[in-house]
């Protein structure tokens, strides 16, 4: 068997769950075994990617899949370099070219997701117009380390989307901190929490209910908010369709929630919240001379034939304090064989498709990096399993598959024979030595600029020890407090 030295940029779900499958379909004991190493890239110095900085932190549930990765990383054939940015520059971590892995590898994975948000061309960032992942990246404290939002003095706070992570924002400004801080939430994110002036949240889309992204566990949180309310809905809207077509399981179960309102009946709190339908942003303007409100206009909307949002031609004004956009992400465009007419890059079946339309050879992608950000983690763990069974097939042509023994999976299946495709030039080794990671990053991670999976683990013990004291899920770490603890207790790198 030719060896399988894989580089896998990206440490979020989708890198680890290829790395799971890979490493458990040639496990130790089989005969293949040493010949699979898996090197991890992430600029975070954390691993885990999207669930230790995206999920909300009164979703605790949402993190179980971690045990999972902890046990991938246990194998020694997996080491994992954090604070390391491949090709894409940030200022938070060291930088080190694709070019130079490269030659050390002889497999590829772009793992790397969607940190990109996508903006409103209506609605430019401003100081009254943030989009909503630097709110989730202040309460998670990435390292990215947006400034906390001025909540002391921001009454009325627009949100425009309609998904989950609009309702996580809006819930995260409306839960009261007292009920959050038995959760994984910063102290210091508490504070701010604790002194906002927050009362009503508008969560807009230019859809109606019926086509609204966000799930019925989201909805349904939302209604239970101990201290909020939901304004209620014009009826009209919660009609069903006038086409006569029927609604899906979820379309009734949202409706139904809608139709039964909030825990809370509205004006019975001091904050409300309200599902602002039909409803699409055409400009902001700043407050006006001696005001602190800012005023969104939007456009009302209406459902063609084909179901899009189109303009009817009516606008109305909203006040309101802070603009957050919620839309979407994609790629960072630095990333490599990025497609920007999709905001990814483009694959098929697993494998990279270069600008003009060859495949890569031995190079792939999975999750958000190659579909776009979309998905939940069990639909991101399915695509990782079928790329990583992909990976497989190309290693062990249909001749050899009588003589390699990986498990109970049929890994000669469907496998792609030289010729069927156009390929691009080779990009990557063929002849590496199997353990060695390439010579800029052995000699980062000596100097200590890289951190492993031995230092999270260290981390996030004390993490946890330090929540354990304060009556709570952890106390996480900035990057800085985290690289410094380190530094105070890891011995030195040889």
């Amino acid at each position: 068997m030719p060896p399988i030295k894989l580089a896998i940029i990206g440490a979020g779900p989708s890198s680890f769950y290829v790395a799971s499958r890979l490493l458990s379909l040639l496990p130790q004991t089989s005969p293949q075994a040493s010949q699979l190493k898996i090197h991890m890239y992430d600029r975070l110095w954390a691993p885990h990617g999207l669930v230790r900085y995206g999920v909300a932190p009164d979703h605790p549930e949402v993190k179980n899949c971690t045990h999972k990765f902890d046990g991938a990383a246990e194998d020694p054939r997996l080491r994992f370099f954090g604070n390391v940015s491949i090709d894409a520059r940030v200022p938070y971590a060291t930088h080190i070219p694709l070019s130079a892995l490269l030659p050390h590898y002889t497999h590829l994975l772009i793992a790397s997701g969607c940190t990109v948000p996508t903006l409103h061309p209506a609605l430019p960032p401003s100081a009254h117009c943030v989009p909503a992942l630097s709110l989730v990246h202040w309460y998670t404290q990435h390292p990215a380390a947006p400034p906390p939002p001025p909540l002391e003095r921001l009454k009325h706070i627009s949100i425009i989307g309609q998904g989950n992570v609009s309702l996580d924002v809006a819930r995260m400004l409306l839960t009261p901190p007292s009920v959050l801080a038995k959760h994984d939430i910063p102290e210091r994110v508490l504070a701010v929490l604790a002194a906002s002036a927050v009362e009503h949240v508008s969560i807009v889309g230019r859809r109606g209910p019926h086509e609204a992204a966000f799930t019925t566990k989201e909805l349904r949180e939302m209604m239970a908010l101990p201290d909020a309310a939901l304004r209620p809905l014009v009826p009209a809207l919660l009609a069903p369709p006038a086409d006569g077509r029927p609604l899906t399981r979820q379309q009734t179960r949202t409706l139904q929630l809608l139709q039964k309102g909030s825990a809370n009946g509205f004006g019975t709190t001091r904050k409300t919240w309200s599902l602002d339908f039909f409803r699409a942003p055409a400009g902001l303007a700043g407050p006006a001379h001696g005001e602190d409100t800012a005023r969104l206009t939007l456009a009302h909307t209406m459902l063609d034939p084909s179901a899009r949002a189109v303009p009817t031609g009516e606008t109305s004004t909203l006040e309101t304090s802070l603009v957050v956009t919620s839309l979407g992400h994609h790629a960072d465009p630095a990333t490599a064989w990025y497609e920007p007419a999709l905001g990814h890059v483009r694959t098929v079946g697993g494998r990279v498709i270069d600008a003009a339309g060859r495949t890569m050879r031995n190079v792939y992608a999975s999750g958000w990096a190659a579909m776009g950000a979309r998905g939940v983690l069990a639909s991101t763990m399915m695509d990782a399993y079928a790329v990583a069974d992909v990976i497989l097939r190309d290693a062990f042509p249909e001749e050899d598959v009588r003589t390699v023994n990986v498990g109970d999976v049929d890994v000669g299946a469907g496998a792609q024979t030289k010729g069927e495709l156009g390929f691009a030039e080779d990009v990557l080794a063929k002849d590496v030595d199997v353990d060695a990671p390439p010579p800029e990053v052995e000699a980062a991670w000596r100097r200590g600029e890289l951190t492993d999976y031995e230092d999270w683990k260290l981390v996030n013990a004390e993490e946890i020890k330090r929540g354990q004291q304060k009556g709570k899920e952890r106390e996480r770490m900035g990057r800085e407090e985290a690289l410094a603890f380190l530094e105070g207790i890891r011995p030195p790198r040889s």
